[in-house]
């Protein structure tokens, strides 16, 4: 059987999965609002983790990456509760904003053949 995933990449697919239903659940910051977790990246030797998540409320990104950097301790607690390692990473939240460039260049690029459709002479 091929390893298709590291176990680092396991790992962190269930801490993913374990943060989505513990903050939904349990998180009661106000600043936290309507987050998805993007992706975890957690180290070889299992010490820290990288949560990316992206918000629906883009104006208030900072004071929820604020809120979920307070909150870490308490997701790491119940984190270990939840996944069975001999030692649970330390979270570091951090707001990745991909989608929104994204979907700006796409706008631009839209924007720009569009141009170029009207002022083509052969159409």
């Amino acid at each position: 059987m091929p390893n298709d995933f590291s176990r680092t990449d396991r790992i962190a697919e269930q801490i993913k999965r374990e943060l989505a239903v513990l903050i939904r659940n349990h998180v009661k910051d106000p600043r936290v609002g309507m987050i998805a977790i993007l992706d975890v990246k957690v180290t070889k030797d299992l010490a820290q983790a990288k949560v990316y998540f992206d918000t629906l409320d883009t104006e208030s990104h900072q004071d929820c990456e604020k809120g979920l950097n307070r909150a870490a301790g308490f997701l790491r607690r119940e984190l270990g509760r939840a996944v069975k390692l001999r030692a649970t990473p330390s979270l570091q939240f951090i707001y990745d904003d991909t989608e929104l460039k994204a979907n700006q260049l796409s706008h631009i690029i839209d924007k720009a053949v569009a141009s170029d459709k009207k002022d083509d002479p052969t159409d």
